[in-house]
Protein backbone atom coordinates (compact mmCIF):
# COMPACT_ATOMS: atom_id res chain seq x y z
CA UNK A 1 0.00 0.00 0.00
CA UNK A 2 2.53 2.40 1.03
CA UNK A 3 4.93 1.68 -2.23
CA UNK A 4 1.52 2.14 -4.50
CA UNK A 5 0.87 5.93 -2.50
CA UNK A 6 4.46 6.74 -3.34
CA UNK A 7 4.09 5.38 -6.51
CA UNK A 8 0.74 7.40 -7.08
CA UNK A 9 2.37 10.38 -5.89
CA UNK A 10 5.54 10.07 -8.46
CA UNK A 11 3.09 10.25 -11.05
CA UNK A 12 1.12 12.90 -10.07
CA UNK A 13 4.20 15.11 -9.55
CA UNK A 14 6.20 14.14 -12.98
CA UNK A 15 2.73 14.48 -15.27
CA UNK A 16 2.61 18.14 -15.91
CA UNK A 17 6.28 18.10 -16.88
CA UNK A 18 5.90 15.09 -19.28
CA UNK A 19 2.67 16.86 -20.51
CA UNK A 20 4.28 20.25 -21.25
CA UNK A 21 7.12 18.49 -22.98
CA UNK A 22 4.88 16.87 -25.21
CA UNK A 23 2.55 19.71 -26.21
CA UNK A 24 5.95 21.83 -27.02
CA UNK A 25 7.27 19.15 -29.25
CA UNK A 26 3.97 18.82 -30.83
CA UNK A 27 3.26 22.37 -31.37
CA UNK A 28 7.16 22.46 -33.05
CA UNK A 29 5.48 19.52 -35.46
CA UNK A 30 1.80 21.47 -36.25
CA UNK A 31 3.21 24.65 -36.30
CA UNK A 32 6.23 23.56 -38.49
CA UNK A 33 3.85 21.20 -40.64
CA UNK A 34 1.42 24.34 -41.15
CA UNK A 35 3.81 26.87 -42.28
CA UNK A 36 5.70 24.45 -45.21
CA UNK A 37 2.06 23.62 -46.32
CA UNK A 38 0.91 27.03 -46.17
CA UNK A 39 -0.73 28.53 -49.49
CA UNK A 40 0.37 31.91 -49.93
CA UNK A 41 -0.52 32.86 -54.02
CA UNK A 42 0.04 36.65 -53.71
CA UNK A 43 2.72 36.59 -51.12
CA UNK A 44 1.97 38.21 -48.22
CA UNK A 45 4.75 36.42 -46.00
CA UNK A 46 8.24 36.13 -46.53
CA UNK A 47 9.31 32.86 -47.87
CA UNK A 48 9.79 29.97 -45.25
CA UNK A 49 13.46 29.01 -44.91
CA UNK A 50 15.50 27.24 -42.44
CA UNK A 51 15.34 30.44 -39.73
CA UNK A 52 11.53 30.42 -39.59
CA UNK A 53 11.87 26.52 -38.39
CA UNK A 54 14.24 27.27 -35.93
CA UNK A 55 12.73 30.60 -34.80
CA UNK A 56 9.74 28.25 -34.26
CA UNK A 57 11.75 25.35 -32.49
CA UNK A 58 12.81 28.67 -30.02
CA UNK A 59 9.08 29.31 -29.03
CA UNK A 60 7.78 26.29 -28.50
CA UNK A 61 10.70 24.09 -27.02
CA UNK A 62 11.42 26.15 -23.72
CA UNK A 63 7.50 25.68 -22.84
CA UNK A 64 8.85 22.24 -21.64
CA UNK A 65 10.20 23.97 -18.43
CA UNK A 66 7.37 26.56 -18.45
CA UNK A 67 6.47 26.34 -15.07
CA UNK A 68 9.99 26.19 -13.22
CA UNK A 69 10.48 29.38 -15.25
CA UNK A 70 7.74 31.26 -16.09
CA UNK A 71 9.25 34.69 -16.66
CA UNK A 72 12.45 33.42 -18.65
CA UNK A 73 10.46 31.28 -20.85
CA UNK A 74 8.33 34.59 -21.41
CA UNK A 75 11.33 36.74 -22.31
CA UNK A 76 12.64 34.45 -24.58
CA UNK A 77 9.58 33.24 -25.89
CA UNK A 78 8.66 36.50 -27.13
CA UNK A 79 11.81 37.73 -28.22
CA UNK A 80 11.97 35.00 -30.56
CA UNK A 81 8.55 36.00 -31.76
CA UNK A 82 9.12 39.49 -32.09
CA UNK A 83 12.16 38.18 -34.40
CA UNK A 84 9.64 35.80 -36.57
CA UNK A 85 6.89 38.89 -37.10
CA UNK A 86 9.87 41.35 -37.97
CA UNK A 87 11.46 38.85 -40.44
CA UNK A 88 7.77 38.94 -42.03
CA UNK A 89 7.01 34.83 -41.85
CA UNK A 90 3.39 33.48 -41.45
CA UNK A 91 2.56 34.77 -37.97
CA UNK A 92 -0.41 32.63 -36.63
CA UNK A 93 1.77 29.57 -36.22
CA UNK A 94 3.54 30.86 -32.76
CA UNK A 95 0.84 32.94 -31.86
CA UNK A 96 -0.28 30.13 -29.00
CA UNK A 97 2.80 29.80 -28.05
CA UNK A 98 3.55 33.36 -26.61
CA UNK A 99 -0.14 33.02 -25.34
CA UNK A 100 0.34 30.05 -23.35
CA UNK A 101 3.64 31.20 -21.89
CA UNK A 102 2.28 34.84 -20.52
CA UNK A 103 -0.64 32.30 -19.25
CA UNK A 104 2.02 30.30 -17.07
CA UNK A 105 3.22 33.86 -15.43
CA UNK A 106 -0.31 34.84 -14.70
CA UNK A 107 -1.01 32.22 -12.97
CA UNK A 108 2.33 31.57 -11.12
CA UNK A 109 2.97 35.31 -10.64
CA UNK A 110 1.88 38.18 -8.58
CA UNK A 111 -0.42 40.52 -10.30
CA UNK A 112 1.37 43.29 -10.83
CA UNK A 113 3.95 41.36 -12.56
CA UNK A 114 1.75 39.61 -14.75
CA UNK A 115 0.49 43.44 -15.60
CA UNK A 116 3.82 44.27 -16.76
CA UNK A 117 3.76 41.06 -19.02
CA UNK A 118 0.55 41.23 -20.48
CA UNK A 119 1.79 44.63 -21.37
CA UNK A 120 4.40 43.59 -23.34
CA UNK A 121 3.24 40.18 -24.72
CA UNK A 122 0.57 42.65 -26.05
CA UNK A 123 2.61 44.83 -28.06
CA UNK A 124 5.01 42.17 -29.72
CA UNK A 125 1.33 40.44 -30.78
CA UNK A 126 0.64 43.70 -31.89
CA UNK A 127 3.34 43.83 -33.77
CA UNK A 128 2.47 40.84 -35.83
CA UNK A 129 -1.27 41.87 -36.45
CA UNK A 130 0.16 43.85 -39.16
CA UNK A 131 0.88 40.91 -41.00
CA UNK A 132 -2.46 40.01 -41.26
CA UNK A 133 -3.84 39.66 -44.78
CA UNK A 134 -5.50 42.74 -46.21
CA UNK A 135 -8.79 43.00 -45.09
CA UNK A 136 -8.82 41.44 -41.71
CA UNK A 137 -5.87 43.75 -39.53
CA UNK A 138 -8.77 44.85 -37.33
CA UNK A 139 -9.76 41.45 -36.66
CA UNK A 140 -6.31 40.30 -35.85
CA UNK A 141 -6.26 43.27 -33.76
CA UNK A 142 -9.26 42.12 -31.68
CA UNK A 143 -8.22 39.06 -31.67
CA UNK A 144 -4.96 39.57 -30.08
CA UNK A 145 -6.60 42.00 -27.30
CA UNK A 146 -9.29 39.51 -26.88
CA UNK A 147 -6.78 36.73 -26.23
CA UNK A 148 -4.22 38.35 -24.33
CA UNK A 149 -7.34 39.33 -21.53
CA UNK A 150 -8.99 36.51 -21.35
CA UNK A 151 -5.09 34.49 -20.84
CA UNK A 152 -4.54 36.76 -18.20
CA UNK A 153 -8.05 36.61 -16.27
CA UNK A 154 -8.44 33.00 -16.65
CA UNK A 155 -4.44 32.48 -15.51
CA UNK A 156 -5.09 34.96 -12.36
CA UNK A 157 -8.35 33.11 -11.49
CA UNK A 158 -6.36 30.04 -11.36
CA UNK A 159 -3.67 31.60 -9.08
CA UNK A 160 -6.36 32.32 -6.70
CA UNK A 161 -7.92 29.59 -6.63
CA UNK A 162 -4.54 27.90 -5.87
CA UNK A 163 -3.28 30.29 -3.07
CA UNK A 164 -6.76 29.54 -1.34
CA UNK A 165 -5.93 25.85 -2.30
CA UNK A 166 -2.90 25.83 -0.25
CA UNK A 167 -4.32 28.32 2.52
CA UNK A 168 -7.66 25.79 3.51
CA UNK A 169 -4.63 22.71 3.42
CA UNK A 170 -2.81 25.35 6.07
CA UNK A 171 -5.73 25.32 7.95
CA UNK A 172 -6.61 21.85 7.74
CA UNK A 173 -3.63 20.77 8.61
CA UNK A 174 -3.84 23.03 11.75
CA UNK A 175 -7.49 21.67 12.71
CA UNK A 176 -5.74 18.60 12.49
CA UNK A 177 -2.92 19.17 14.71
CA UNK A 178 -5.50 21.16 16.75
CA UNK A 179 -7.72 18.07 17.44
CA UNK A 180 -4.80 15.97 17.63
CA UNK A 181 -3.74 18.61 20.75
CA UNK A 182 -7.08 18.44 21.74
CA UNK A 183 -8.00 14.80 21.98
CA UNK A 184 -4.29 14.52 23.60
CA UNK A 185 -5.74 16.66 26.40
CA UNK A 186 -8.57 14.84 26.83
CA UNK A 187 -7.07 11.76 27.19
CA UNK A 188 -5.20 13.37 29.82
CA UNK A 189 -7.88 15.06 31.95
CA UNK A 190 -9.27 11.04 31.74
CA UNK A 191 -6.25 10.20 33.10
CA UNK A 192 -5.67 12.50 35.64
CA UNK A 193 -9.34 11.97 37.17
CA UNK A 194 -9.14 8.09 37.01
CA UNK A 195 -5.60 8.59 39.00
CA UNK A 196 -7.34 10.37 41.56
CA UNK A 197 -10.17 8.64 41.76
CA UNK A 198 -7.82 5.42 41.99
CA UNK A 199 -5.78 7.52 44.61
CA UNK A 200 -9.19 8.53 46.97
CA UNK A 201 -10.36 4.56 46.57
CA UNK A 202 -7.11 3.15 47.45
CA UNK A 203 -5.36 4.95 49.89
CA UNK A 204 -8.19 5.70 52.48
CA UNK A 205 -9.09 2.05 52.43
CA UNK A 206 -5.59 0.67 52.66
CA UNK A 207 -4.95 3.05 55.56
CA UNK A 208 -7.67 1.64 57.03
CA UNK A 209 -6.87 -2.37 55.98
CA UNK A 210 -3.64 -1.31 57.46
CA UNK A 211 -4.40 0.39 60.37
CA UNK A 212 -6.88 -2.74 61.74
CA UNK A 213 -4.46 -5.42 60.23
CA UNK A 214 -1.88 -4.02 62.77
CA UNK A 215 -4.35 -3.97 65.39
CA UNK A 216 -5.95 -7.38 64.90
CA UNK A 217 -2.26 -8.68 64.78
CA UNK A 218 -1.82 -7.22 68.52
CA UNK A 219 -4.52 -8.41 70.32
CA UNK A 220 -5.05 -11.24 68.11
CA UNK A 221 -4.51 -13.88 71.07
CA UNK A 222 -4.97 -10.95 73.56
CA UNK A 223 -8.36 -9.94 72.83
CA UNK A 224 -9.97 -11.69 70.49
CA UNK A 225 -13.55 -9.95 70.53
CA UNK A 226 -11.78 -6.92 69.56
CA UNK A 227 -9.82 -9.47 67.33
CA UNK A 228 -12.59 -9.87 65.58
CA UNK A 229 -13.70 -6.55 65.24
CA UNK A 230 -10.46 -5.12 63.70
CA UNK A 231 -11.21 -8.20 60.91
CA UNK A 232 -14.85 -7.33 60.47
CA UNK A 233 -13.72 -3.56 59.87
CA UNK A 234 -10.89 -4.90 57.14
CA UNK A 235 -13.43 -7.22 55.68
CA UNK A 236 -16.01 -4.02 55.37
CA UNK A 237 -13.34 -1.60 54.05
CA UNK A 238 -12.04 -4.27 51.38
CA UNK A 239 -15.58 -4.88 50.20
CA UNK A 240 -16.27 -1.05 49.94
CA UNK A 241 -13.29 -0.54 47.98
CA UNK A 242 -13.90 -3.15 45.73
CA UNK A 243 -17.52 -2.02 45.03
CA UNK A 244 -15.81 1.10 44.16
CA UNK A 245 -13.54 -0.22 41.91
CA UNK A 246 -16.21 -2.02 40.42
CA UNK A 247 -17.94 1.37 39.86
CA UNK A 248 -14.97 2.76 38.59
CA UNK A 249 -14.67 -0.09 35.96
CA UNK A 250 -18.14 0.73 34.60
CA UNK A 251 -17.65 4.16 33.95
CA UNK A 252 -14.75 3.38 31.65
CA UNK A 253 -16.20 1.00 29.88
CA UNK A 254 -20.06 1.78 29.57
CA UNK A 255 -20.00 5.56 30.88
CA UNK A 256 -21.37 7.45 34.12
CA UNK A 257 -25.09 7.47 33.69
CA UNK A 258 -24.78 3.43 33.48
CA UNK A 259 -22.75 3.68 36.88
CA UNK A 260 -25.45 5.99 38.61
CA UNK A 261 -27.85 3.08 37.70
CA UNK A 262 -26.31 0.34 39.44
CA UNK A 263 -28.10 -1.36 42.43
CA UNK A 264 -27.06 -0.99 45.70
CA UNK A 265 -25.58 1.88 48.23
CA UNK A 266 -21.73 -0.11 47.55
CA UNK A 267 -21.99 0.68 43.62
CA UNK A 268 -22.98 4.23 42.95
CA UNK A 269 -21.13 6.74 43.55
CA UNK A 270 -20.66 8.20 47.04
CA UNK A 271 -21.48 11.13 48.50
CA UNK A 272 -22.42 13.29 51.75
CA UNK A 273 -25.32 10.29 52.54
CA UNK A 274 -21.59 8.29 53.45
CA UNK A 275 -20.12 10.43 55.43
CA UNK A 276 -21.35 8.66 58.95
CA UNK A 277 -20.12 5.43 57.45
CA UNK A 278 -17.16 6.68 56.63
CA UNK A 279 -16.62 8.39 60.31
CA UNK A 280 -17.76 5.18 61.62
CA UNK A 281 -14.93 3.40 59.44
CA UNK A 282 -12.08 5.87 60.49
CA UNK A 283 -13.30 5.84 64.24
CA UNK A 284 -12.97 2.32 63.83
CA UNK A 285 -9.30 2.81 62.78
CA UNK A 286 -8.76 4.50 66.04
CA UNK A 287 -9.16 8.12 65.42
CA UNK A 288 -12.21 9.75 66.67
CA UNK A 289 -14.64 11.95 64.10
CA UNK A 290 -17.06 14.01 65.27
CA UNK A 291 -19.47 14.95 62.37
CA UNK A 292 -21.42 18.19 62.34
CA UNK A 293 -24.13 19.71 59.71
CA UNK A 294 -25.30 23.05 59.91
CA UNK A 295 -27.42 25.03 57.74
CA UNK A 296 -30.29 23.36 55.84
CA UNK A 297 -29.38 20.21 54.31
CA UNK A 298 -30.11 19.39 50.42
CA UNK A 299 -29.52 17.47 47.47
CA UNK A 300 -26.12 18.27 45.92
CA UNK A 301 -25.46 17.71 42.38
CA UNK A 302 -23.87 14.55 41.98
CA UNK A 303 -20.42 15.85 40.91
CA UNK A 304 -20.24 18.43 43.73
CA UNK A 305 -21.52 15.71 46.14
CA UNK A 306 -18.71 13.08 45.06
CA UNK A 307 -16.57 16.26 45.34
CA UNK A 308 -17.04 17.36 48.81
CA UNK A 309 -17.30 13.48 50.00
CA UNK A 310 -13.47 12.82 48.31
CA UNK A 311 -12.52 15.86 50.08
CA UNK A 312 -13.50 14.70 53.30
CA UNK A 313 -12.46 11.53 53.21
CA UNK A 314 -8.74 12.33 51.93
CA UNK A 315 -8.24 14.75 55.05
CA UNK A 316 -9.83 12.00 57.72
CA UNK A 317 -7.24 9.56 55.78
CA UNK A 318 -4.62 11.79 56.28
CA UNK A 319 -4.94 12.33 59.94
CA UNK A 320 -4.79 8.16 59.96
CA UNK A 321 -1.78 8.18 58.41
CA UNK A 322 0.00 11.44 60.03
CA UNK A 323 -1.76 11.70 63.46
CA UNK A 324 -3.52 8.60 64.41
CA UNK A 325 -3.79 9.18 68.13
CA UNK A 326 -5.86 12.47 67.49
CA UNK A 327 -9.25 13.27 67.24
CA UNK A 328 -10.83 14.96 63.85
CA UNK A 329 -14.19 17.35 63.40
CA UNK A 330 -16.17 17.81 60.43
CA UNK A 331 -18.05 20.04 59.73
CA UNK A 332 -20.51 20.89 57.08
CA UNK A 333 -21.87 24.05 56.38
CA UNK A 334 -25.31 24.18 53.75
CA UNK A 335 -26.02 27.53 52.40
CA UNK A 336 -27.16 29.62 49.21
CA UNK A 337 -24.30 30.51 47.66
CA UNK A 338 -22.04 27.38 48.28
CA UNK A 339 -21.48 24.14 50.47
CA UNK A 340 -18.57 24.98 53.58
CA UNK A 341 -16.45 21.70 54.78
CA UNK A 342 -13.66 22.15 57.24
CA UNK A 343 -11.81 18.85 58.75
CA UNK A 344 -9.53 19.65 61.64
CA UNK A 345 -7.84 17.69 64.01
CA UNK A 346 -5.78 18.36 67.20
CA UNK A 347 -2.85 16.29 66.64
CA UNK A 348 0.08 17.98 68.35
CA UNK A 349 2.16 18.28 65.73
CA UNK A 350 1.27 19.52 62.36
CA UNK A 351 1.23 17.82 59.44
CA UNK A 352 3.19 19.37 57.00
CA UNK A 353 1.64 20.64 53.90
CA UNK A 354 4.41 18.59 51.49
CA UNK A 355 3.30 15.68 53.01
CA UNK A 356 -0.55 15.56 53.30
CA UNK A 357 -0.50 13.54 50.52
CA UNK A 358 2.12 11.22 50.48
CA UNK A 359 5.76 11.98 48.66
CA UNK A 360 3.92 13.32 45.52
CA UNK A 361 1.26 15.64 47.37
CA UNK A 362 -1.08 13.83 45.20
CA UNK A 363 -3.87 13.88 47.82
CA UNK A 364 -3.56 17.85 48.16
CA UNK A 365 -2.94 18.07 44.65
CA UNK A 366 -6.30 16.11 43.92
CA UNK A 367 -8.83 17.84 46.00
CA UNK A 368 -7.57 21.03 44.17
CA UNK A 369 -8.00 19.41 41.12
CA UNK A 370 -11.83 18.23 42.07
CA UNK A 371 -12.67 21.29 43.81
CA UNK A 372 -11.60 23.49 40.28
CA UNK A 373 -13.41 21.54 38.35
CA UNK A 374 -16.74 23.31 40.08
CA UNK A 375 -14.82 26.48 40.31
CA UNK A 376 -14.48 25.64 44.35
CA UNK A 377 -11.11 26.18 46.33
CA UNK A 378 -9.24 24.47 48.93
CA UNK A 379 -6.73 25.09 51.61
CA UNK A 380 -4.92 22.95 53.66
CA UNK A 381 -2.41 24.10 56.34
CA UNK A 382 -1.45 24.20 60.00
CA UNK A 383 -4.37 25.09 62.38
CA UNK A 384 -5.64 28.30 64.54
CA UNK A 385 -4.65 26.02 67.79
CA UNK A 386 -2.69 23.24 66.29
CA UNK A 387 -3.03 20.45 64.49
CA UNK A 388 -4.36 20.38 60.40
CA UNK A 389 -6.82 21.89 59.00
CA UNK A 390 -8.71 21.00 55.41
CA UNK A 391 -10.81 23.59 54.18
CA UNK A 392 -12.88 23.48 51.24
CA UNK A 393 -15.72 25.83 49.42
CA UNK A 394 -17.88 25.11 46.42
CA UNK A 395 -20.01 27.73 44.95
CA UNK A 396 -23.19 26.55 43.78
CA UNK A 397 -25.59 27.63 41.21
CA UNK A 398 -28.58 30.18 41.87
CA UNK A 399 -30.97 27.95 40.88
CA UNK A 400 -30.16 24.57 42.16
Amino acid sequence: MFGQRTWSRAVRRAFPQVADTVYAVVSVWISSTALRNLPDPHGYWRHTDVWAYVLIALVYLPLAVRRRAPLTVLIGTAACVMCYFTLGYYHVVVVSGLGLAFYTVAVQCPRRVAARCAAASLLVLLWGARLAEPGSGLFSVVFVIVMVAVAWVTGDRFRRLAERGERLAVLREQLRLGQEEKEQRAVMAERMKIARELHDVIAHHVSVISVQTGLAGYVFTSDPNTARTALETIAGSAHEAMAEMRRMLVVLREGTERAQEGVGDHTAAPGLGRLDQLARRVEAAGVSVDVRITGVPFALPPGVDLCVYRVIQEALTNVMKHAPAASASVSVHFDEAAVRVRVTDDGQEAIPVGTIAGPAGHGLIGMRERAGIYGGTVTAGPGPRGGFEVALTVPLPPAR
